[in-house]
C-alpha cells in the first residue's frame, strides 16, 4: 500500500512539473539551439496564420455553433494568440486552446447543419500545430501526457448530447494529433542526440588535449632527466675527489664535501625513482631510452633523414657558437625536430629553411617552409606539436612564435635564453 502511494505521488509530482509551468521550455543543447534562433523571424508568417485562422473560427463559433459574438470571438482570439505563443511558452498555449475548445463544445447550441465536433475546421489545424511545437520543446513524456488529455477532452464532449447535428470528427482529429505529436517528439529527438555528440566530441577533444599535454610533459621530464642525473653525477664525483686534492683538508671541508655528496647521491635516487614511474608506460625500446640526448651538433643527421622523406632542407648559421646548457640544446634540436615533422606532414614538397643564430644572451632557431606544392595527405597525428614547442620554451623562459607566412607557407622561431630565469625569491630586507 506504502508503494502504491508513493507511486501515485510520484506520477503527480511528474505530472505537475510537466503540465502546471509557465516557464519556457529549455533548449536540448545551450549551444544547439537550431531552430530557436530563427524563432524571431516565424512569428510574422505565424501571426499572419494566426490572423487567417481567427475569422475562420470566430466564423465557425458564431454562425454554426451559434454561439453568441462576444464568446466565439473571445475563443478564436484565444487559439489565435496561443498558435504564436506555443513558440516561447508550448505548455501554456497548449493548455488555452485546450480549453478554448473543451468551452466551445460545452456552450454551443443547436446548430443549422451538419459540422466538425468537437473541434472546428481551424481548432483541427490550432490544435495540430500547438501539440506539434510542444512535442518540439518538452519531453517525450510530457508530450505524451498531452496527447491524450487533449484526445480525452475531446471524447468527454462526445459524451455530452446533443450530438444530432453535429458529426463527430474525432477519427480525424486524433490521428492528425498523434502525427503531428510523433513528428514533433521525432524532431527533438534527433537535436538531442545531436547535442550529446556535439557535447561529446567535445569532451573527446578536451581529453585527447589534455592527454597529449601530459605525454609532452612526461617525454619533456624524461629528457631533463638525464640533463640533471648528468650534472647530479658530476658533483657527487668532484665532492668525493676534493678532498683528495687538498694538503691537510680540515674537518670543516670534509665534513661539508660529504654532506654535498649525500645530498647529491640521494637527489640522484629520487630522480630514478621518479624516471622510473615516467617510463613505467614508454613503448621506446631500451636502446632508444638510454641513448645519449640529441644536441645542435646531431642537425645534419636529421636533415639527412628530412631530404630522404622529400623536403629541401637548407640550414644557415650566424654568430659565434657558445656553449649552451643541455636543456637549452635538447630544447632547439626538438623544435627543429618538431617543425620538420610538421612541415612533412602538412607541407610535403616544400623547401624549408632553418637558421640558428646565437647571440651573448641565447640562441634562436627559426624555421620557415615555403606553400606545399600539393595537397597534404590526411595526417593521423593529433595535431598538438606546437604544444610541445611552447612547452620547452616557456620551460626555458623563452619566446615562441608561430604562423604563416605572406606566400602561404610556415614560419617557427624560438628564442632560448643561455641561463633560465632566476626563481623569484624573498626582498631582502632594507639595511641602516
Amino acid at each position: 500500500m506504502a508503494k502504491r502511494s508513493r507511486g501515485v505521488r510520484a506520477v503527480a509530482r511528474a505530472l505537475r512539473e510537466d503540465l502546471w509551468t509557465a516557464a519556457p521550455a529549455p533548449p536540448p543543447h545551450a549551444q544547439q539551439t537550431g531552430w530557436l534562433e530563427w524563432r524571431p523571424a516565424l512569428v510574422a508568417p505565424l501571426a499572419l496564420v494566426a490572423g487567417l485562422l481567427l475569422i475562420l473560427n470566430a466564423n465557425d463559433y458564431m454562425f454554426d455553433y451559434q454561439l453568441s459574438k462576444d464568446l466565439g470571438f473571445v475563443l478564436a482570439c484565444v487559439q489565435s494568440v496561443a498558435l504564436v505563443v506555443a513558440l516561447y511558452r508550448p505548455i501554456p498555449a497548449w493548455w488555452a486552446t485546450t480549453l478554448a475548445t473543451f468551452v466551445a463544445a460545452q456552450s454551443l447550441a443547436d446548430a443549422r447543419f451538419a459540422m466538425p465536433f468537437p473541434w472546428t475546421h481551424g481548432g483541427i489545424g490550432v490544435q495540430a500545430a500547438v501539440l506539434f511545437l510542444v512535442a518540439l520543446r518538452v519531453r517525450v513524456r510530457a508530450s505524451v501526457t498531452v496527447l491524450v488529455i487533449s484526445s480525452l477532452s475531446g471524447l468527454v464532449c462526445l459524451a455530452s448530447p446533443p450530438q444530432t447535428s453535429y458529426y463527430q470528427d474525432a477519427d480525424v482529429a486524433v490521428p492528425v494529433f498523434v502525427a503531428a505529436t510523433a513528428i514533433g517528439a521525432a524532431l527533438r529527438g534527433r537535436a538531442v542526440a545531436r547535442s550529446r555528440l556535439v557535447e561529446q566530441e567535445e569532451l573527446t577533444a578536451e581529453e585527447r588535449a589534455r592527454r597529449t599535454l601530459l605525454e609532452e610533459r612526461n617525454r619533456i621530464a624524461r629528457e631533463l632527466h638525464d640533463v640533471v642525473a648528468h650534472h647530479m653525477s658530476v658533483i657527487s664525483i668532484q665532492a668525493q675527489v676534493a678532498p683528495h686534492l687538498v694538503e691537510n683538508p680540515s674537518e670543516e671541508l670534509k665534513e661539508n664535501l660529504a654532506g654535498i655528496r649525500e645530498n647529491a647521491v640521494e637527489a640522484l635516487t629520487e630522480l630514478r625513482q621518479v624516471l622510473g614511474v615516467l617510463r613505467s608506460e614508454d613503448p621506446l625500446s631500451e636502446t632508444v631510452r638510454h641513448a645519449p640526448q640529441p644536441t645542435l651538433d646531431r642537425l645534419d643527421d636529421l636533415f639527412g633523414n628530412v631530404r630522404g622523406a622529400g623536403l629541401t632542407v637548407r640550414c644557415h648559421t650566424s654568430g659565434d657558437p657558445l656553449p649552451l646548457s643541455p636543456g637549452v640544446e635538447l630544447s632547439a634540436f626538438r623544435i627543429v625536430q618538431e617543425s620538420l615533422s610538421n612541415a612533412i606532414r602538412h607541407a610535403p614538397g616544400t623547401d624549408v629553411r632553418v637558421e640558428i643564430g646565437y647571440r651573448p644572451a641565447g640562441v634562436t632557431v627559426r624555421i620557415t617552409n615555403t606553400a606545399p606544392d600539393r595537397p597534404a595527405p590526411a595526417s593521423p597525428g593529433a595535431g598538438h606539436g606546437l604544444l610541445g614547442m611552447r612547452e620547452r620554451t616557456a620551460m626555458l623562459g623563452g619566446e615562441l612564435a608561430t604562423g604563416p607566412t605572406p606566400d602561404g607557407g610556415w614560419e617557427v622561431t624560438a628564442i632560448l635564453p643561455v641561463q633560465p630565469p632566476a626563481a623569484p625569491t624573498e626582498p631582502a630586507e632594507d639595511t641602516p
